[in-house]
């Protein structure tokens, strides 16, 4: 919580994930789980908290403030690029014989929610950057309006990729791992939250509805950055439920009567 004890404690877990996935028999594909997992790798360590007492030191979610209006989707593609990137591996390659009416249903309401969150977010923010017009021309908030629009696309994209991943799994019999891909749709949510708070404008407009901004839990002196910690807890969780889920044996299948 901004004061990590060992700074590689992500980058060893991934780590740790991705030896457990190479040596283990995988069924499926073998190449899917350890190429989505390298990818997490190398942005763990691309994220790496600096040293303490260095330049930068504290645990950011993402970018800081002052973010120009012309790089905020570039700015938060590189927030949720290794996990969508990863996601979009294994659904490749599970996505063949995994989709069933049944699996499906809990997928189309989940959708529903974060597609509908991310609209109640966007569209509560256009009155207090419409308010702001005379001391901004029409122009300013239009592009603010389509700044906060793009911010929301990667983690958007992101939720519904990972529940499209959990339907495919759960069809295979992978309750395990459908509940870590479910979990990491989730994470989308908190993800949009820091996403808008990346777009220049006023706290009191990039904060309107957000439920999993970054003082939805009151920061203290002990945690100052509680909720980007509890997002790293989910994620972390989510990936190791995912290689926990593939790399076990599928649920057994009632044989039929004739014995075969």
């Amino acid at each position: 919580m901004a004061y990590p004890i060992f700074r590689y404690a992500k980058v060893l877990s991934i780590g740790l994930l991705l030896v457990y996935a190479m040596v283990s028999r995988l069924p499926g594909s073998r190449w899917a789980l350890p190429g989505a997992l390298a990818v997490l790798l190398v942005d763990g360590v691309r994220t790496t908290p600096a040293a303490p007492g260095g330049d930068g030191y504290g645990w950011k979610l993402v970018p800081g403030e002052g973010v120009e209006m012309a790089s905020v989707f570039e700015s938060v593609l590189s927030v949720c690029w290794a996990p969508l990137a990863a996601v979009a591996v294994l659904l490749i390659s599970w996505r063949r014989g995994g989709w069933h009416r049944r699996a499906a249903a809990p997928a189309v309401v989940g959708a529903a929610l974060i597609s509908g969150y991310a609209t109640v977010r966007v569209v509560s923010i256009w009155p207090a950057v419409a308010a702001e017009r005379p001391y901004r021309t029409d122009a300013e908030a239009a592009g603010s309006m389509l700044a906060v629009s793009m911010a929301v696309l990667p983690s958007l994209a992101l939720g519904m990729t990972a529940l499209a991943l959990a339907t495919a799994l759960a069809g295979h019999g992978r309750r395990l791992a459908s509940s870590g891909a479910a979990l990491l749709a989730l994470l989308a949510l908190p993800l949009m939250d820091a996403c808008i708070g990346t777009v220049p404008m006023p706290l009191y407009a990039s904060g309107r509805n957000a439920v999993f901004a970054w003082d939805a839990i009151t920061p203290t002196l002990s945690t100052p950055q509680p909720m980007p910690a509890i997002a790293a807890a989910v994620e972390l969780t989510a990936y190791l439920m995912l290689v926990a889920g593939l790399a076990a044996s599928p649920w057994p299948t009632r044989a039929s009567p004739d014995g075969a």
